[in-house]
């Protein structure tokens, strides 16, 4: 069995993701659970919502958002490779 390890997400590579504003009219709150495939240079390659926060508008931004961040590779027996990282992203009004 290879030895693997998850990308990690450098946050401060990319813009946080911004309230629709209707979903901040209807107040709508939630977690959405994202999937990136990240390439072995950092970029993100593939997204998929996984489990959604419950509002389409909601689950779009996180994702449009987080899929411009810069992420660590991802290794598989000690190189760089494409694997996938898991990203929760909650939506909570201030």
């Amino acid at each position: 069995m290879a030895a693997e390890t998850s990308p990690v997400m450098d946050s401060k590579s990319c813009e946080p993701p911004k309230y629709p504003k209707a979903a901040l009219m209807n107040e709508e709150t939630g977690t959405v659970s994202m999937g990136f495939l990240v390439g072995a240079d950092g970029k993100v390659v593939e997204s998929k919502v996984e489990k959604s926060s419950g509002s389409k508008s909601l689950d779009k931004a996180a994702l449009t958002a987080l899929s411009q961040c810069k992420f660590k590779p991802g290794t598989k027996d000690g190189k760089p490779d494409q694997l996938w990282a898991k990203v929760d992203f909650v939506w909570k009004l201030e």
